[in-house]
């Protein structure tokens, strides 16, 4: 050992009276290199500084899921069942339980062990074996014991590996947490898809009926000889392509219902339907949302928590330079007979302890010890990603929430006009002003520009459920919501 190390010992002996020292770090937050607003947040979506991030939102008793802001109950009835069926859930349930039991396991070296042992049989010794032979050979022994030992943790070992496995219980919690915020997440962004795709097959199927009657209109005007072949043919082609938008619609519902019906726990189903995706609320992001929100992301604490787990495995590496003391100790009795086990002269007692030292491992435990502080290197550096990706996340969520809506705003500009453009080029072609080729141009734009609508619906609401998972869970709401977002601002500010 070196001067270190015994300079260690010396005063962990001295404090011995107190319970024994831990040696190794004892765990800080690092310092991180943190921004101080959220890239791309306009005053709808205003930050403060990060740097007092451990000062939560003030949540109260009125408030509400963050979906439920949608206003669909059929929605709101999906996540409750996913939030209980959902096997990645349930595996993540099931892993904290597991961390649970390692805590659990390694808290129990604190203590002493106490066991007992009962037992009996029939021996015969052999006669020239140059041992005593009792007088009755064979002959029966009976045995009960109660037995304990216990290591004192004077170096903290112990208390160390308990540390570790307390902070990876933790860590599984978070991790648990990560998979509920993602199911929720899932699951809402699947039935919007899914209102998007029922949205755009109405649509099909609707241009498929007009088209449908268009058709009709021509064959009997070419049978008349009205119009020629190629107006006909123009016409049957657009029938034809809409029909087959119709069963590629009728495809992709299909498979989104199974996707669903999978992040629900169940087998392919059908799913049940509420509102049209034109009655459903968009939710509204509340002003002034501090950066703070990030400290409640799972991901962030289940990183933090396993930074310090290595960092606590690094004294229980560090331990195995110090001695090792246990104590143990037996009484019983034995006796050739099961009633003889309770005279006085069938008692038996034993007691002692032992110091172990390690005085040369070949670098083994220096090894244990590297490779501890090279883990807490790693977890160090993935606490610090973790943060960076965290930020980086919101930025995209924040853009795309911002760019989509301007983007489904145009939009709209652009079915209003493409359905007056659509209505005034069939008035011209009934009117012999103009070919049928602009009626054609004219539908097939507007149905373009009708599916991109839908989608893009679709696609504002999906930009802010991936800002509610990228915040790690939303936002406050209900009635004390904006007045929890201030107060954590004018905290963080102090």
């Amino acid at each position: 050992m070196n001067a270190r190390a015994h300079g260690i010992a010396w005063g962990c002996g001295a404090a011995m009276a107190l319970g024994g020292c831990a040696v190794g770090p004892d765990y800080e937050r690092p310092p991180m290199d943190l921004p101080e607003r959220y890239r791309f947040a306009e005053e709808s979506v205003a930050t403060v500084n990060v740097t007092a991030a451990e000062t939560p939102v003030v949540a109260t008793a009125s408030d509400e899921y963050w979906w439920s802001q949608i206003g669909d109950p059929t929605l709101d009835e999906l996540i409750v069942v996913a939030l209980s069926r959902n096997q990645d859930l349930l595996i993540a349930t099931a892993r904290v339980e597991e961390y649970y039991g390692r805590v659990m396991a390694a808290r129990a070296g604190l203590f002493p062990q106490v066991g007992a042992e009962f037992g009996g049989g029939r021996q015969r010794l052999s006669n020239n074996g140059g041992s005593v032979i009792p007088i009755d050979n064979p002959f029966n022994q009976v045995r009960a014991d109660v037995y304990a030992s216990w290591e004192i943790d004077l170096f903290g070992r112990i208390r160390r590996l308990t540390e570790a496995a307390r902070a990876e219980w933790a860590a599984s919690e978070q991790g648990r947490r990560a998979t509920e915020v993602s199911v929720a997440a899932a699951v809402a962004s699947a039935y919007i898809t899914l209102r998007d795709l029922d949205n755009r097959l109405r649509i099909a199927r609707e241009t498929l009926v007009s088209r449908e009657g268009a058709l009709n209109v021509f064959r009997d005007r070419f049978q008349g000889g009205v119009v020629s072949e190629v107006e006909f043919s123009q016409s049957r082609s657009e029938y034809a392509s809409a029909q087959v938008s119709v069963e590629q619609f009728r495809q992709q519902v299909a498979l989104q219902e199974n996707l669903l019906a999978f992040l629900l726990g169940d087998n392919p189903r059908d799913i049940p339907r509420g509102k049209e995706i034109g009655e459903l609320v968009l939710p509204t992001v509340p002003m002034g949302l501090p950066s703070a929100l990030l400290a409640q992301r799972p991901d962030l604490v289940q990183a933090e928590q396993s930074l310090v787990a290595a960092n606590a495995r690094i004294g229980a590496a560090r331990a195995q330079y110090f001695p090792t003391i246990s104590l143990t100790g037996l009484f019983g009795a034995a006796s050739t007979a099961l009633s003889g086990l309770w005279v006085g002269s069938a008692q038996m007692w034993s007691f002692g302890g032992v110091v172990s030292v390690p005085i040369f491992t070949a670098g083994a435990i220096a090894g244990d010890v590297r490779q501890a502080e090279a883990r807490q290197a790693q977890a160090l550096h993935a606490y610090r990603q973790a943060i960076q990706t965290a930020f980086r996340e919101v930025a995209d969520a924040l853009v795309s929430v911002q760019r989509t809506q301007g983007q489904l705003d145009a939009k709209n500009e652009q079915v209003n006009a493409l359905s007056r453009y659509a209505l005034l080029a069939r008035d011209r072609y009934e009117g012999g002003y103009t070919s049928y080729l602009e009626v054609l141009d004219s539908e097939r734009a507007l149905f373009a520009a009708q599916l991109d609508q839908s989608s893009l619906r679709g696609a504002e609401f999906g930009q802010l459920i991936q800002l509610y998972k990228a915040l790690g869970g939303g936002w406050p709401t209900g009635t004390g919501a904006q007045a929890g977002i201030e107060a954590t601002t004018a905290a963080v500010k102090e």
